[in-house]
C-alpha cells in the first residue's frame, strides 16, 4: 500500500501556519509513514517556521491585495497566474491524496488548483468573520471546519463542522502549575502577574500603552511578563528586570508564560483567542484595528457576548484601561466570573477532530 500524501496550505502570518502544523502533526502521529508537503508565500514566516517543525515546504510568488490602491496590486494578477501554474505544478509532481487550507492568501493559488484536479479538499476558518481567500474556496471544498457559530452567512451549511482553532498540546495541561511557572519566571509570589502578549511580532499600540501605564502597575501590586515582539525588543529591552518587570522579544515556553499569568492582556487573532479560552485566566482583548474586515474585533466580541472576557478598543485606551484594569485587578469575583465564562468557550479536541475529517475524506 502507497504511502499517503497530503499537502498543506496557508501562512502570512502565525495564525494561519501553526494551525497547519498542528494538523499535520496529528496526522503524522495517526500515519506515520504518510508524506507530507506545504506551500506558502515564499517571502513569509512559514519559509522558516514550517522547515524548523521538520516539514518540507515549497514557496509561491504570491501576496495579498493591499486595501488601499497602490503600485503593489499592480503586480498582484501576474503573483496569481505565476502562483496558479506552479501549485499545478506542484500538485502534478507530489500527487497529495489530500489538500488541506488553513487560510491566508498562500493557500488560495493551491487549493483552487487542487479542487479543480478533483483532490479532495479541506479548508479550517479559524475567525469569525472569514477571509476572502476561505471564502472562495468555500464553494468546491468538500468540507470546511470552522471555530465560531453563524458562519454559514459565508459558507454552505451543509459543508460546516464546528471544530475549534488547533492549538498548541502543551496548554492543556497548566492547570496547578502557577507555583512551579512562576518560580521559571523568578516571579514574586505575593503579587498579581500580568501577561501582555502583542503576537509574534509585537503590537505598537499595546506597547506604548505598557510603557506608559508601568507607574500605574506598580500601584495595582502588578508585575508583567511583557512579550513585546521582535520588531520592539531593542525599543524596549532596557525595561526588562527594571522593578518587576521582564521584557520578551518571544516567549518559547508559552504553556508556562500562561500558567504564571493571573490577568491577560491580549490582542485577539483567532488563534490566541482559541488558546485563551483553554488557558481559562482572565482576559482583557485589545483587538488591532488594522486586519482585514477587523475580525479581531469580532472574535473578541464573540467571547466577550458569553461573559468570557474585557474588551478596549484602541482608541478607548487613554480613557478606560486605567478603570477597567484596576476594577478587574481588585476583584476576585469579576476575575473568577471571566475565567469561567471564557473556559466554557473552550474547543480543546479541536486538532484531533479536524484530523478526523481529514481521515473522512481519505475514507480511512
Amino acid at each position: 500500500m502507497k504511502a499517503m500524501r497530503i499537502i498543506l496550505s496557508g501562512g502570512g502570518t502565525g495564525g494561519h501556519i501553526y494551525p497547519a502544523i498542528s494538523i499535520a502533526n496529528e496526522l503524522k502521529a495517526r500515519h506515520p509513514k504518510a508524506e507530507f508537503l506545504f506551500v506558502g508565500a515564499r517571502d513569509k514566516m512559514e519559509m522558516e517556521k514550517v522547515p524548523q517543525a521538520g516539514y518540507k515546504i515549497e514557496g509561491l510568488w504570491i501576496s495579498g491585495i493591499q486595501r488601499q490602491l497602490t503600485l503593489k496590486n499592480l503586480s498582484f494578477p501576474f503573483k496569481l497566474i505565476s502562483s496558479l501554474l506552479r501549485s499545478r505544478k506542484i500538485l502534478n509532481q507530489f500527487k497529495p491524496d489530500v489538500a488541506i487550507g488553513t487560510g491566508g492568501f498562500a493557500s488560495g493559488p493551491l487549493l483552487q488548483m487542487a479542487v479543480s484536479k478533483g483532490i479532495p479538499s479541506l479548508i479550517q476558518e479559524q475567525n469569525s468573520y472569514p477571509g476572502i481567500t476561505n471564502k472562495l474556496l468555500s464553494k468546491k471544498a468538500q468540507i470546511i471546519c470552522v471555530a465560531y457559530d453563524g458562519l454559514e452567512k459565508y459558507f454552505p451549511k451543509g459543508k460546516i463542522i464546528k471544530t475549534g482553532n488547533p492549538v498548541r498540546q502543551d496548554i492543556l495541561n497548566i492547570e496547578g502549575r502557577a507555583i512551579e511557572a512562576k518560580d521559571h519566571f523568578e516571579l514574586k509570589h505575593n503579587k498579581y502577574t500580568l501577561l501582555v502578549l502583542g503576537g509574534s511580532l509585537g503590537a505598537r499600540r499595546i506597547n506604548t500603552l505598557i510603557e506608559e501605564k508601568l507607574e500605574f502597575f506598580q500601584t495595582q501590586n502588578v508585575q508583567l511578563i511583557w512579550q513585546c515582539g521582535k520588531l520592539y525588543y531593542d525599543q524596549y529591552k532596557t525595561f526588562d528586570k527594571t522593578e518587576d518587570v521582564q521584557v520578551h522579544a518571544f516567549l518559547n515556553n508559552m504553556a508556562l508564560a500562561y500558567a504564571a499569568a493571573d490577568i491577560i492582556i491580549s490582542r485577539a487573532g483567532a488563534s490566541s483567542v482559541s488558546e485563551l479560552c483553554i488557558v481559562g485566566k482572565p482576559v482583557i482583548f485589545i483587538p488591532s484595528p488594522n486586519v482585514a474586515e477587523d475580525h479581531q474585533t469580532k472574535n473578541a466580541r464573540a467571547i466577550v457576548e458569553q461573559g468570557g472576557a474585557l474588551i478596549i478598543k484602541e482608541e478607548d485606551l487613554d480613557v478606560d484601561f486605567e478603570n477597567e484594569f484596576s476594577t478587574l485587578v481588585n476583584s476576585k469575583e469579576k476575575q473568577e466570573h471571566l475565567a469561567s465564562g471564557i473556559k466554557k468557550l473552550a474547543l480543546v479536541d479541536a486538532t484531533s477532530d479536524i484530523a478526523d475529517e481529514v481521515e473522512k475524506l481519505l475514507k480511512i
